[in-house]
This record gives structure tokens, C-alpha cells and sequence, in this order.
């Protein structure tokens, strides 16, 4: 996929470089002289100069990749992981939201159930998407769907890509917060193995929505939170600038959240990001899918819910403290 037009401060010195190496290359084949060991060169310092800008990235630098226009959407991994994806719509209440996709689909012959919030390319998709902010909706369209997998003994799916919840006067109206905590409860409940995927914006109970899963997991230019940096920064620092040291204080990088224990596992993406190599980025994805899902089916109902409670019961540093006489 051709990035090219969008470049990130801490990616311009990769940039020129590609620009030079683009223009010798025209060169070559335009006036056939040789410049190989040129190119060669320049390949060389590209790829020590992406290893050195991409293997110590900020917290801050890796909301600015995984937020990258061209980076890819739930629909995109779907494409390329699941075959025979039929999508299903509405709610059976209210209507359908476009904020949230899923379907049955087959992984390698298998019959799954696959979910995932969806954003737009342009003006137009954000707006028929809403910028993949969900309404109540959408969350009880995924629920139905979840409901329907455990009916047919379906594996779920989800992929995780949102700012938040939609925060309007309509999803307040229709009972967001009431939505999402049913979807948590009920969520906590399916008899089947559910697996969950943060692929770019983990944001707060819009994310949690739908990702009270058996293993989750989370692409390693992601983030998982409670709050979006610009929303903490707007609180703590009474200033939406403040944004990149709200990131390092929120602690919401992969390694810190496995470190955690919010995530299981995380997943590598191609170098420079998921938007440069698609077909990488969900072969990497579809290869962790299969193994927990071989791991997962591996155990009786029973065990599964046990261990789904036992792991959203132990998240986070805490202390019972005993009454004294």
C-alpha cells in the first residue's frame, strides 16, 4: 500500500531516503547506466534506519502509527484471513451501525463468527462509519452475533479498532453505557472460545465492548486504554497538548500491558507498520489466531468460563485488607 503521502515527524528522515532511492532508480532505467552500487548503498542505510526508528518507538509514536490513515481496518483483515464472509446487520431493536461489522465466515474451513469496528478512508465512509465510534447499536448487534455463535457452537472473533464509544446525545438517549456493560456481562458468559485482537486504537469501554475475550491480544503499534491520550491530557494537564506525555504516563503500550496482564500476547507487524505490508500484517495475525483457537478448543465449557473470569479478576495491583477486631 502506497503511504507515501502521509508521513509521520519521526518518519521524514526515512522518507528522503526512499525519495533518492526512487530517483536513482529512474535514473537507471532511463538513461540504462549503471548505478547498483548505489542503490545498494542506499538500501543498506534504509533498512539500518528503519531498524533503529522502529524498534524504540514512544508510546506517543505508536498511537501516531496505529491511527495512520492507510493502516489496515477490521474489514481489510477480513479479507484477507477469512473466507466466505457473510455479513450480517441490525440490531432487531433500533437499526444497523456501520461502526461495527460481523458475520460468519470460514477460518481455513472452520465456521467462525468474526466482529470488528470498522473506520472509513475518506469524509464519506468516516461519516456512514462514524469514525468507528459505535452506538448502542452496534453493540447490540455484536452481541446478537455472539449469541448466535454460541448457538451454533461458532468460535467468536473480534478485532478491536476504535476511539471510543460514540458519545452523542442519540447513543446516550438509546443507553450506550447500558449497552457496553451488558456486552461485558454477557460477553463473560458465551460458551465458546472468543479471541480478541486490538489492531489499532484500543479506546476505553467502546474497545472493552466488545473484547471480554479468552485470549486477547494486540498488534505491536497499538494501544489499549481507558482514555485516549488527548482525553487525559485534556483532564490532568487542562491541556489537549500535553497528549505525548499523557501516553507515557497511561502506560498503554503493548509491553507494558502484557507486563500487565491486560494482554496475552503481542503480535509483530511488518517493519515500518501495518499499512506498508497488508498481506504480512494479517498473516501474522491469522498464524496467532489459529494457535489460540487450537489451544482454546482444547477445553470443556466449563474451564473456558473459569479461566475468562479468573483472568478479568486478576488484572490490576490490589490488597484485601482483613477486619480487626
Amino acid at each position: 500500500m502506497d503511504d507515501t503521502t502521509y508521513t509521520l515527524e519521526f518518519e521524514k528522515p526515512l522518507r528522503e531516503l526512499e525519495k533518492q532511492l526512487i530517483a536513482l532508480q529512474q535514473v537507471s532505467d532511463e538513461t540504462k547506466v549503471d548505478v547498483s552500487q548505489e542503490i545498494k548503498a542506499i538500501e543498506s542505510k534504509l533498512e539500518l534506519l528503519k531498524s533503529n526508528i522502529y524498534s524504540d518507538l514512544s508510546p506517543w509514536q505508536r498511537v501516531q502509527l496505529c491511527r495512520h490513515p492507510k493502516r489496515p481496518y477490521s474489514l481489510d483483515y477480513i479479507e484477507r484471513i477469512f473466507t466466505e464472509f457473510e455479513e450480517l446487520h441490525g440490531d432487531r431493536r433500533f437499526k444497523d451501525d456501520p461502526a461495527i461489522v460481523g458475520g460468519t465466515a470460514l477460518l481455513d474451513e472452520e465456521p467462525v463468527m468474526v466482529i470488528g469496528q470498522q473506520k472509513g478512508r475518506n469524509t464519506k465512509e468516516n461519516l456512514k462509519r462514524n469514525f468507528g465510534c459505535p452506538n448502542p447499536e452496534g453493540y447490540r448487534k455484536a452481541m446478537r452475533l455472539m449469541q448466535m455463535a454460541e448457538k451454533f457452537n461458532m468460535p467468536i472473533i473480534t478485532l478491536v479498532d476504535t476511539p471510543g464509544a460514540y458519545p452523542g446525545i442519540g447513543a446516550e438517549e438509546r443507553h450506550v453505557a447500558e449497552a457496553i456493560a451488558v456486552n461485558i456481562r454477557d460477553m463473560s458468559t458465551l460458551k465458546v472460545p472468543i479471541i480478541t485482537i486490538v489492531i489499532g486504537e484500543g479506546g476505553s469501554g467502546g474497545a472493552l465492548g466488545i473484547a471480554v475475550a479468552d485470549s486477547v491480544m494486540i498488534l505491536e503499534n497499538s494501544y489499549y486504554s481507558v482514555i485516549s491520550p488527548e482525553g487525559c491530557a485534556a483532564i490532568l494537564w487542562k491541556d489537549r497538548a500535553a497528549a505525548p506525555q499523557a501516553a507515557e504516563a497511561l502506560k498503554f503500550s503493548p509491553n507494558n500491558l502484557k507486563e500487565f496482564g491486560v494482554v496475552d500476547g503481542i503480535i509483530s507487524e511488518p517493519a515500518g507498520g501495518a499499512h506498508r505490508d497488508y498481506d504480512l500484517a494479517a498473516k501474522h495475525l491469522k498464524k496467532e489466531i489459529k494457535a489460540n483457537l487450537t489451544r482454546l478448543k482444547k477445553l470443556s465449557s466449563k474451564s473456558l468460563l473459569d479461566k475468562r473470569y479468573k483472568k478479568f479478576r486478576n488484572m490490576g495491583i490490589f490488597e484485601e485488607l482483613t477486619p480487626t477486631d
